[in-house]
């Protein structure tokens, strides 16, 4: 990963600034040099550039999820890898929809504990106190709270607040005091997560403005985090993408898990990311530290890595199913990025090879549409080795078995990606996904070969069966 140069100055974020403004509110400008008048200001203008920079993108997907737990008498909890939107979904996309379904104003509380002007909400009773006086007696109230874990507490003033009949509660949260996994427990039941993912190719290129080629290869590139569409060149592109990853992601996991600085840790990601869509396990990428840095990282400190960039959504590790013993195979495994950019980004935008990169970007789209996503393999009497299937994809009672090809140039290519699918012993639908500039068609086998943007931008028309 390239580093950057100690001269050149790193992106000054509003939430930096907000924090230099508290600790100058409780010790004083005068006594640290600050001018209070010039910071006030520069806030401002940040806000004003941040909400004029702002591209309306639809995420209807999340939204219809959101509306279908409206009053549900739980506490939805939007979670995600952090700057994927979840702030935008709740704060704008979905306040908005409440407006337009006939909620007043007064009945939606938001509050963004992040935000300067919610200092003083950071207490628990204050807060408390706050959402009963802003409520209404008439009608049910929203109660939409941006970064939750800056509230300490926040479970017992939560469930306490979810015992009120008329507050319905939406939360998000990030960071490495905020992962769902702890939220959803704290909360002993009465939390309902609404997994939010960075945004789909389709989300992507309605925001895009440009054709649907370059929209895909900049997409490839760059990924789907919505703030890189406020930017037009690569340059800045490539810099808010490394900036999330050394300012944001490591330092989340190196506070909540208490490391003593990256070291590891950063040669790890790269690893993972130079190996996309190949089997890997702990033993395999320690062999690999030993062999290209000469570390001694050991087994279980990769593994336990590994899972805290999970837990962090960076990450997404698939298991190995075998198709005809019907069993789970639990190593090796394959680790895919939650973001392409962000995957890039690791590798300073030198290795984006497009047969992995289309394999993790059809991974991505099949988890976002919510179904479980395996790797298949496939034991044959006449063959020692086992057939590979990129995807067994499931959802209910169907199934579909995909492989991904950037390309089928020849017949010996097509035979090659068909011959596992021919082979799999039960009926279920069988896909072959290609970048080629082809219509969609079905062969004689009756295997399906789906152009990769039909696949991106036409949704299955009934569970897992894409139309024509």
């Amino acid at each position: 990963m390239g580093k950057r140069n100690q001269n050149e100055p790193g992106i000054l974020t509003l939430r930096s600034v907000q924090v230099i403004l508290e600790n100058s509110l409780r010790r004083g400008f005068s006594k640290i040099g600050i001018d209070k008048r010039k910071v006030l200001i520069y806030l401002k203008v940040q806000e004003f550039k941040r909400e004029a920079m702002s591209i309306d993108i639809s995420r209807d997907t999340y939204l219809k999820e959101l509306i279908d737990r409206r009053e549900s008498g739980l506490i939805k909890i939007v979670s995600g890898v952090r700057r994927c939107g979840k702030s935008y979904l709740l704060n704008k996309i979905f306040r908005g929809y409440l407006v337009e379904d006939g909620v007043a104003e007064a009945n939606i509380i938001s509050v963004a504990l992040d935000d300067i002007i919610s200092a003083e909400l950071r207490e628990p009773r204050r807060f408390y106190d706050y959402v009963l006086q802003k409520m209404q007696k008439r009608g049910m109230n929203y109660l939409l709270v941006d970064e939750l874990q800056e509230l300490p507490r926040f479970e017992e003033v939560m469930n306490g607040l979810l015992r009120i009949p008329n507050l319905d509660i939406y939360v998000t949260g990030s960071n490495s005091r905020f992962l769902t996994r702890d939220v959803v427990t704290e909360f002993r039941g009465r939390g309902d997560e609404v997994r939010v993912y960075p945004l789909s190719f389709a989300e992507f290129y309605n925001a895009y403005g440009q054709d649907k080629m370059t929209a895909l290869r900049d997409y490839l590139t760059y990924g789907g985090m919505p703030y890189t569409l406020n930017y037009t060149s690569a340059q800045r592109k490539q810099q808010y993408l490394r900036n999330l990853f050394s300012e944001t992601y490591i330092k989340d996991i190196i506070e909540r898990h208490s490391l003593h600085g990256s070291e590891g840790l950063d040669e790890l990601i790269d690893l993972i990311a130079s190996g996309i869509g190949g089997l890997t396990n702990p033993a395999k990428l320690q062999r690999r530290f030993k062999s290209i840095a000469n570390s001694s990282l050991s087994s279980p400190t990769i593994n336990s890595y590994i899972v805290a960039l999970q837990d962090s959504f960076i990450i997404h590790r698939a298991k190995r199913y075998d198709i005809r013993g019907k069993r789970y195979i639990n190593t090796p495994f394959k680790l895919y990025f939650a973001d392409l950019g962000l995957r890039n980004a690791r590798l300073d935008f030198r290795q984006q090879e497009p047969t992995h990169a289309m394999e993790n970007l059809i991974y991505n789209e099949l988890l976002l549409r919510g179904y479980s996503v395996d790797i298949g393999e496939l034991h044959t009497s006449s063959s020692h080795a086992p057939y590979e299937v990129d995807f067994v994809v499931n959802s209910g009672s169907e199934r579909v078995y995909i492989q991904s090809a950037w390309s089928l140039p020849d017949a010996h290519k097509m035979e090659q990606e068909k011959r596992s699918l021919r082979l799999i012993p039960d009926s279920f639908a069988k896909v072959i996904i290609v970048n080629d500039a082809i219509n969609a068609y079905y062969d004689e086998d009756g295997i399906l070969i789906l152009p990769l943007l039909d696949f991106l931008l036409t949704p299955p028309s009934s569970a897992l069966r894409w139309p024509l």
